[in-house]
């Protein structure tokens, strides 16, 4: 596994400061701390009228502020159906992926999985609701399994990486793994997988000693 870097994971001292607040809050986002703390809730502040709205997604100096360190480098968009579900991903290091993920149409159930061996929370996985309508956002940092199934009857996900796209790392853990124990939304019958999401294999098929597997 990757040790911690300031890169990619948060300090230990944002850490106790956001366990001891339910919530912190930058210029013009609220943040939370999910299940994993490591994972952030983002929560834009939205100006909303009768023309409709206007909000800041992402501004470097005020991200700069929870996320010292992290510098996002690629765009990403993907449009899905009804029970698509894409993941688990994950990038070996050293070209390990943190993300921040958005939806700009439809609804989500994101999910982040820890797979640091030496973290308290290996193998746990936090989850949160992303969607057109709340803009809320999720940090996924380096060391995580990323994935989501679409609720709604279309999604278009937006997200950021802060390591670039290397074919060679790409990799991926079977988001039925029982091991996992993922509540994913939607019966099974409704739920599709592609392929190659269907093929990846299990925790347990992972060698923990090398960098994510």
């Amino acid at each position: 596994m990757q040790a911690k870097s300031p890169k990619s994971i948060i300090s230990t001292t944002q850490l106790l400061t956001f366990n001891l607040k339910s919530a912190a809050f930058s210029m013009k986002f609220k943040i939370t701390p999910q299940a994993i703390p490591d994972v952030l809730l983002i929560e834009p502040t939205v100006f909303a009228d009768s023309r409709g709205y206007f909000m800041e997604s992402y501004q470097q100096a005020d991200f700069e502020e929870f996320l010292p360190g992290v510098t996002f480098v690629q765009d990403n968009e993907s449009q899905s159906s009804r029970g698509v579900i894409r993941g688990l991903h994950f990038q070996r290091a050293p070209h390990a992926q943190a993300k921040l993920v958005r939806v700009v149409q439809g609804t989500i159930w994101d999910v982040a999985v820890d797979i640091r061996p030496d973290s308290p929370t290996f193998k746990q996985f936090a989850s949160a609701e992303l969607s057109a309508g709340n803009h809320h956002q999720l940090f996924i940092p380096s060391g995580f399994a990323h994935g989501f199934i679409v609720t709604s009857e279309t999604a278009i996900v937006q997200y950021k990486t802060d390591a670039f796209y290397h074919a060679e790392s790409d990799a991926g853990l079977q988001p039925h793994d029982p091991e996992l124990k993922i509540p994913w939304p939607l019966d099974p019958v409704d739920q599709l997988l592609s392929d190659k999401d269907l093929a990846l294999p299990q925790l347990s098929a992972f060698d923990l000693a090398s960098p994510f597997g």
